[in-house]
């Protein structure tokens, strides 16, 4: 096992509160994400999943929610769930896979589905683990290169977990201390020989922690203030090497949508795009994940930092 400390104190100080909307700048990242869009993808109580396709017009545009399957996991029992990937599945259906923490066990699931429609024999649920109790967020990163790599990673307590994944095994864990100020976060790059994810701090910063392959994390302050009232940031890719960002406040059910340039610290740009409609955080949505064309044909890998 290796085990890396985080400097201390890097996100750990508190910040001050400010306006939960950053102020507009740099209009060309705005103008960058005019055409980019993304899935949105929650689990709700029920246990169906639910989408929306959120688009960055001016304003902000969203497709009303679609539901299905339904009553794919118990009712409220999904805490975390990761990124959904899909693909064609000959001749006719579309093949959906990803990982849910329910109760206190991790599941790798996938399912099928043709012309909309669920093929019940096609849902597969399988126990990876357990003591999956504290744990507050979960991700899988696969980046199709000249070698296929797939990381896993979990956040608990202080400490930012990475899995090398191999097939249904998963192995050579690796443990970096020193998270205890974050709140949430989010996949925004995924190379040959890094994952990047951007979080938030309970006392609002914004960061970015690059995760190589081996060696210790690099943290980078992005924003100082005003990003803490966010449990949920979703990204997807907006051009060839920016974000596009959905940030969403469970308490007020509000979402809102932000341009974000290839990341670089303080000298980012950050727009907001404006605040998505009312449906997005609706009270019987429990856990939100990015949903997307998970295969090495599609070439969607997320290039943010």
């Amino acid at each position: 096992m290796t085990r890396w400390r985080i400097a201390a104190g890097a996100l750990g100080a508190a910040m001050t509160a400010a306006a939960l909307v950053p102020a507009p700048v740099q209009a060309a990242a705005g103008q960058a994400s005019a055409a980019c869009a993304m899935t949105l993808g929650a689990v709700t109580v029920q246990g169906d999943h639910k989408f929306q396709r959120i688009t960055a017009t001016s304003p902000v545009t969203a497709s009303p929610p679609t539901v299905g399957p339904k009553a794919l996991f118990p009712v409220d029992s999904v805490r975390l769930a990761t990124s959904v990937g899909w693909e064609p599945d000959p001749p006719a259906a579309m093949l959906e896979r990803g990982y849910v923490v329910m109760g206190t066990d991790l599941y790798r699931f996938s399912y099928a589905t043709a012309n909309g429609q669920l093929d019940p024999d096609s849902v597969k649920k399988t126990k990876v683990g357990g003591g999956w109790i504290h744990q507050t967020y979960l991700e899988q990163s696969t980046y199709y290169g000249t070698r296929t790599r797939t990381n896993t990673y979990a956040l608990q307590g202080d400490v930012l977990a990475r899995w090398i994944v191999d097939g249904s095994g998963w192995r050579a864990k690796a443990t970096y201390t020193g998270f205890s100020a974050v709140k949430t976060m989010t996949l925004i790059s995924q190379t040959a020989t890094y994952d990047t994810f951007l979080a938030n701090t309970r006392g609002g910063a914004l960061y970015t922690i690059r995760i190589p392959l081996s060696g210790k994390p690099v943290v980078k302050k992005v924003r100082a203030s005003t990003w803490q009232g966010f449990e949920t940031l979703i990204a997807e890719k907006c051009g060839a090497q920016s974000t596009l960002l959905l940030a969403i406040d469970k308490d007020t059910r509000r979402g809102y949508l932000y341009a974000v340039s290839h990341a670089n610290g303080t000298a980012t740009v950050i727009k907001g795009l404006g605040r998505v409609g009312d449906q997005l955080a609706a009270p019987e949505d429990k856990t939100y994940f990015r949903h997307y064309p998970g295969s090495s044909e599609a070439n969607l890998q997320l290039y943010g930092e």
